[in-house]
């Protein structure tokens, strides 16, 4: 017996501000019962402590949330100085303190992340991580007291600006690649200091191409879900509401990934697995790994490649935008 779908087809992108104090995790499906939807994934949590930027995936769009989770972000950090903890932020049991001696000085700390922490450098994630080991979250081991070699990564700092610092505190703003790791910036920068440090807060800006100013706080999004007397119990034009705060699914990509739009027989053959061999007049450039593909009708269809002698395969199709 076929199993019912529990939630309805909903397609898009939410740009949700994460309050503090919640897993990333239950403010997904919060976030999904409010819409009755059937399919939503998040695009890289977010510690409870953290707050700010996360984008949640509704149906076809949890198809391109790779890109997202690959996608360069923008965090703003407090960090605390004098006080180190296990898991490197304030949620975590305190393992060491230290005075924060007068050598700590903004001039002392500014250096420090101009000689550090700029440009391409090698960090070794927390154990408190979402990074997994054998499959299982490190975090989850962490918790159960299970220690396990955790090997350096790379990751790009873009950009580290020094916004404030107030004696024992110190705020940071911080662009930076994929994969990087806030908690073990501080961390670091605490024992170069000499006195330790954790996180204190966190919040995300940015994630990709999705800049803070477009996050949506889920108080709004509670307060657009209830019925009101406008609506004479008509729970339609609620949905309708709500989906009027998702962004399309190609949003995810950016705009620097190229577009092509394809006509009625081209849409035909690449949603049936084929290869098509575009029109000269279709191509602005050449080969490209990745290019964003629309029917004439504006439909988006998926992600391509075009290779050598203007071969369009796809790469990652909507079911929605299938003829």
């Amino acid at each position: 017996m076929a199993r019912r779908k529990r939630g309805r087809d909903v397609d898009g992108i939410l740009l949700l501000h994460k309050p503090q104090g919640v897993t990333s995790n239950g403010v997904l499906q919060q976030v999904k019962r409010l819409f009755g939807a059937a399919k939503a994934g998040h695009t890289g949590a977010l510690d409870p402590l953290a707050t700010g930027m996360l984008p949640i995936c509704f149906g076809e769009g949890t198809k391109f949330s790779q890109y997202l989770l690959d996608s360069d972000k923008r965090y703003q950090t407090t960090a605390k100085l004098g006080i180190r903890t296990d898991s490197s932020d304030a949620d975590g049991e305190v393992v060491a303190t230290a005075e924060v001696g007068a050598d700590v000085t903004r001039e002392r700390i500014q250096q420090l992340l101009d000689d550090n922490f700029t440009g391409e450098i090698e960090q070794v994630p927390s154990m408190f991580s979402a990074l997994k080991f054998n499959g299982q979250p490190l975090y989850k081991l962490a918790r159960k007291g299970i220690e396990v070699e955790v090997k350096p990564r790379r990751v790009t700092i873009y950009e580290i600006r020094l916004l404030d610092f107030r004696g024992d505190e110190v705020d940071l703003d911080i662009r930076c690649s994929k994969g990087t790791y806030i908690r073990s910036i501080v961390e670091d920068l605490g024992l170069l200091l000499g006195c330790g440090a954790h996180v204190a807060k966190l919040h995300r800006l940015d994630a990709g191409p999705f800049k803070a100013p477009q996050m949506m706080p889920v108080a709004d999004i509670e307060q657009l879900a209830q019925l009101t007397e406008a609506d004479q119990g008509d729970i339609e034009s609620v949905q309708n509401r709500l989906d009027a705060l998702l962004l399309p699914i190609w949003t995810a990509l950016g705009p620097n990934v190229p577009t092509l739009a394809l006509d009625a027989h081209q849409v035909g053959k690449i949603c049936n697995g084929q290869t098509v061999v575009l029109n000269a007049n279709q191509l602005d450039s050449g080969e490209t790994d990745c290019i964003k593909l629309f029917a004439n009708d504006d439909r988006f269809l998926g992600v391509g490649r075009i290779s050598e002698g203007n071969k369009l395969r796809a790469q990652r199709l909507c079911k929605t935008g299938a003829l």
